[in-house]
Order: structure tokens, then C-alpha cells, then sequence
């Protein structure tokens, strides 16, 4: 039986066996059949959840006269990451400001929720980044073809057609790369973090490890940005109107 969370515990006694049972009926055999639920899994349901709550108090508290200060907080978050897109994208980024906004506040709690005592990152488990890495892969693929229309292929050939039997490995192995640049750049940073501060707090348990909760802090905050920064360069190039 692994390890778990007070909070992966609970879900385990509430939802293991359909669970297990949905895992054997697309031919996975669950390790722990009694606790299928890992904790990465369980904090990114925590963190899922928490986000939902907040965003359908801020929608309900909408006001154009008398924002809230939580109103001005994600307008401020929804501000930067639409300037951001439009430095980057052009004059046709609004449309994608909705997903990096999203992405964004998603990983930066599934960063920041293990500063909370009883709980931990999701994103130092790999496959969390890997799964946020794909989702930002396959978005940015996507609205090429969407932009582009099968025109987008050519982006893979080069500029030049006699060297495209030569770039087409090139480019699909590039764009490939970054899926495994943003899962490893995330995932190394924040597991660094989590045992960076753990070990402090097992050694000093009072002073001392406050500056590193504050560097993990830090760590979260600049690891959301460059996710979030790097995934509006694949779009740019992606929906560039050279293709």
C-alpha cells in the first residue's frame, strides 16, 4: 500500500472500487487495487475543484461599478497574460487567452498547494508536467491546423523544398522536444523545491525554513511564467501568418 495524503486517503475509501473497476474495463490492472488513486491525482482534483469554486464566486460577484478585490486579482492575472499574448501572438491573440490563463493558474496552484502542511505539488510527480505539456502540444498543433488549414503542414518542410526530406525529421523532432523540455523544466524545479524545503523543515523546524518556503514560492511563480511564456512562443509560431 503507498503512502497517502489524508485528502488521497479519503477518496480512496470513497471511490476505490469504482475505480479499480473502470481501470479492468479498459484493460488496466490498478498496482494498489485498493488505493488507485495516487496523491499527484488527488491534488490536481483538490486543486481542479478549488479553481472551480473560485471562479463561480468571482462570475457571481462580477460587478463593472464595485469590483471585489478577487474580481481584480484574475483581471489583473487575465490583463498580463492578454498583454503577454499580444506582444508575443499579434493582434489575433485574444482568442487564446482563455487556455494560457487557464493553464496558468492551474499549474501555478498545483505548484503552490504544497506549501500547504498535509499536501503536496502534483507537478513534482512527472506525470503532472507531462500531462500539462501535452495538453499546451496539442492545443498549439491544434489551432495551427485551425489558422493554417492543411497549409499548416508546410511550416514542418522549410523554407526551402529541396530541403524538406532533410527538415521534416528535424521539425518533428523539435516540437516533439518540447514536450519533454516543459515536462522536465517543471517537474525538476518543483521536486527540488518540495525536498529542498522538506529537509530544512526536518533539520530546523522553526525560522530557517521560512526563506525556503518563500524561495518555493518563487520557484512557483517563475516556473508558471516560463510554462505559460514558452507555450505562447508555440502558438506564435504555430499561427504566424507566414504559413
Amino acid at each position: 500500500m503507498p503512502e497517502q495524503l489524508w485528502f488521497t486517503e479519503i477518496l480512496n475509501r470513497l471511490f476505490a472500487a469504482p475505480v479499480t473497476s473502470l481501470l479492468r474495463a479498459v484493460s488496466i490492472e490498478p498496482r494498489h487495487p485498493l488505493a488507485p488513486i495516487p496523491n499527484s491525482l488527488a491534488m490536481e482534483l483538490l486543486v481542479f475543484f478549488f479553481l472551480l469554486i473560485v471562479f463561480l464566486l468571482v462570475r457571481s460577484r462580477l460587478s463593472v461599478d464595485n469590483p471585489g478585490a478577487l474580481q481584480h486579482a484574475f483581471e489583473s492575472v487575465e490583463g498580463f497574460i492578454r498583454g503577454q499574448s499580444h506582444e508575443i501572438i499579434g493582434h489575433h491573440s485574444e482568442g487564446y487567452t482563455p487556455f494560457l490563463a487557464a493553464l496558468g493558474l492551474f499549474i501555478l496552484f498545483c505548484n503552490l498547494i504544497g506549501v500547504v502542511p498535509g499536501f503536496e505539488s502534483p507537478t513534482a510527480v512527472p506525470i503532472v508536467p507531462l500531462g500539462c505539456a501535452l495538453c499546451a502540444f496539442i492545443y498549439y498543433q491544434s489551432q495551427g491546423f485551425k489558422h493554417a488549414g492543411i497549409g499548416y503542414l508546410k511550416h514542418f518542410a522549410g523554407p526551402m523544398p529541396l530541403l524538406a526530406p532533410l527538415m521534416i525529421p528535424i521539425e518533428l523532432i523539435s516540437h516533439l522536444a518540447r514536450v519533454l523540455s516543459l515536462t522536465i523544466r517543471l517537474f525538476a524545479n518543483m521536486f527540488a523545491g518540495d525536498m529542498v524545503t522538506l529537509v530544512f523543515f526536518s533539520l530546523v523546524p522553526v525560522g530557517i525554513p521560512i526563506a525556503f518556503l518563500g524561495l518555493h514560492i518563487g520557484v512557483s511563480l517563475l516556473q508558471t511564467y516560463i510554462f505559460v511564456l514558452l507555450t505562447t512562443v508555440y502558438l506564435q509560431g504555430a499561427v504566424a501568418d507566414e504559413h
